[in-house]
C-alpha cells in the first residue's frame, strides 16, 4: 500500500530540487484540495486538472523567488500507519508562524489557523514552511 499524499509531497520536493517549472501527477480530490490550499497560501503557483486521454491528471505550477523555491520544507505528519489527531486548543503554529499545517476537519480540509477560527480539530495531514 502506498500513500498518495506522501508521493505528491515527494514529487514536489524532487521537482523543486532540480528547478522544474511544473509537476504532473495522478488526480484525486484530496490531492487537488491540498494543492489548492498550498496555492492559496502562496506556496505553489497555478493548480489545474487536465485530462490525458481518459486519465485525469493534476498539473501544479511551482513557485520560485529568484531561483529559490517558495516551499522550503514539507513534512507528512499523519501517516497511514499512525494517524495523528488534534483538538482545537492543541493546534500549534508551524515554524513560529512562517508555515502552515493542513488539517482534515469534519468541515473539510483547512489550514491550522482556519481550523482554530472555526473551533474544529481533526487529523493533521501535513506541515509546509
Amino acid at each position: 500500500m502506498t500513500d498518495p499524499i506522501t508521493d505528491m509531497l515527494n514529487q514536489i520536493r524532487n521537482a523543486e530540487a532540480v528547478q522544474k517549472a511544473e509537476v504532473v501527477l495522478p488526480y484525486s480530490n484530496l490531492k487537488n484540495e491540498i494543492a489548492m490550499i498550498l496555492a492559496k497560501e502562496n506556496f505553489l503557483g497555478e493548480v489545474k486538472k487536465v485530462a490525458k486521454g481518459k486519465v485525469k491528471m493534476l498539473k501544479i505550477t511551482l513557485k520560485y523567488d529568484n531561483g529559490i523555491p517558495a516551499v522550503e520544507g514539507l513534512k507528512r505528519v499523519s501517516k497511514p500507519g499512525q494517524r495523528i489527531y488534534t483538538k482545537v486548543h492543541d493546534i500549534k503554529k508551524v515554524r513560529g508562524g512562517f508555515g502552515i499545517s493542513v488539517i482534515s476537519t469534519p468541515k473539510g480540509l483547512m489550514t491550522g489557523s482556519q481550523a482554530k477560527k472555526a473551533k474544529l480539530g481533526g487529523e493533521i495531514l501535513l506541515e509546509v514552511w
